[in-house]
């Protein structure tokens, strides 16, 4: 039997505020779901960076999660400018956060790197001035 659980959030553009809150329900819904430890770090973790890419840059975003017994799927589609060049955005410490955005403690320029390293399959698209497309895929493995 291939269980599916869904969740869709929205995230709100430069609402430093609500940081976290996405990735925080996330973490407790796969908690519920009884996902092994190891692959509920690694979601966590692209799920937290992905919001913060969300609110830095973006006007919005959604983050829609899908959970089944083989993969946990995270789509992530904002609306905001765009990413110009994605081979250099996905280097390690390119960043192009704000003064405001790096005062606050965001913007080291380790987010999609992060997001990659943490998934299992990673794709990225983005066109300038309508928004940025993230599908992230991590595989529950043995953990069924």
């Amino acid at each position: 039997m291939n269980t599916t659980y869904k969740k869709s959030l929205a995230v709100e553009g430069g609402n430093f505020d609500n940081a976290g809150m996405a990735s925080i329900e996330i973490k407790k819904i796969l908690k519920d779901l009884n996902i092994h430890d190891d692959i509920l770090r690694k979601t966590a973790i692209a799920v937290y960076e992905s919001e913060l890419n969300i609110i830095s840059y973006a006007r919005n975003g959604r983050i829609n999660l899908i959970v089944d017994d083989n993969e946990i799927s995270i789509d992530v589609q904002d609306e905001g400018p765009g990413i110009e060049d994605i081979e250099l955005a996905m280097q390690p410490g390119y960043s192009t956060a704000t003064e405001h955005i790096r005062q606050m403690g965001f913007g080291a320029g380790m987010g999609l790197y992060n997001i990659k390293s943490c998934s299992d399959r990673f794709e990225i698209s983005s066109t300038v001035n309508v928004g940025t497309h993230l599908k992230i895929i991590i595989n529950r493995g043995n953990n069924l």
